[in-house]
């Protein structure tokens, strides 16, 4: 494999790697309890999902 050509400065490489920053995924809101919750995902605080209860949830209290 050939060897690099010319030294690549700090600012050229660090503006290459602007890009390579991991993003958090995004969180939605319950439509039933309105707690944050996974999108796509079924309510952990609920159990619903898109409206409609899908597993039962048990208090902890």
């Amino acid at each position: 494999m050939p060897n690099p050509k010319h030294k690549i400065s700090r600012t050229r490489r660090d503006n290459r790697r602007s890009h390579h920053a991991l993003v958090p995924p995004g969180w939605s809101l319950c439509t039933s309890c309105f707690e944050p919750k996974p999108p796509h995902h079924v309510c952990p605080h609920c159990g619903s999902y898109k409206g409609r209860e899908i597993i039962k949830v048990e208090d902890l209290d």
